[in-house]
């Protein structure tokens, strides 16, 4: 197992990885809406949220050799179902014609007042 940290995404607050690669497979912890640039947290409307947890899943899966079309999986946690047309849009432009395996958890309430959390699997690149 290999563990995973860029300073392109937000540094772990706690006791875990951004994220671990085990047998050809990249798992990334869930990601608020964090901008690891300037640390802030991004409170904004849902859209602007689910853009930057987006974009930090996406920086932790390249500084482990992988990249969005090749998740496999995620799981999104949002703290009101009725966000998640919203969401589903962003999610939609981001990831284009691929579409990974999803959950989506309804969750009353998130970390720091967050209204998403993403974590996600892929395949490592065939290199």
């Amino acid at each position: 197992m290999k563990s995973i940290l860029t300073p392109k995404a937000p540094k772990p607050a706690g006791h875990y990885t951004q994220a671990i690669v085990h047998n050809d497979l990249v798992f990334v912890s869930g990601q608020l809406p964090i901008n690891p640039q300037t640390g802030e947290k991004c409170l904004g409307a849902i859209e602007e949220q689910t853009e930057q947890a987006l974009k930090n899943v996406a920086e932790i899966l390249k500084a482990a050799s992988s990249d969005m079309d090749r998740v496999i999986k995620t799981t999104v946690y949002i703290a009101n179902i009725e966000l998640w047309d919203r969401v589903n849009s962003v999610y939609a432009r981001f990831f284009g014609e691929h579409r990974p395996a999803r959950a989506v958890v309804p969750s009353r309430e998130l970390h720091f007042g967050f209204k998403i959390e993403i974590e996600a699997i892929a395949a490592l690149s065939v290199e």
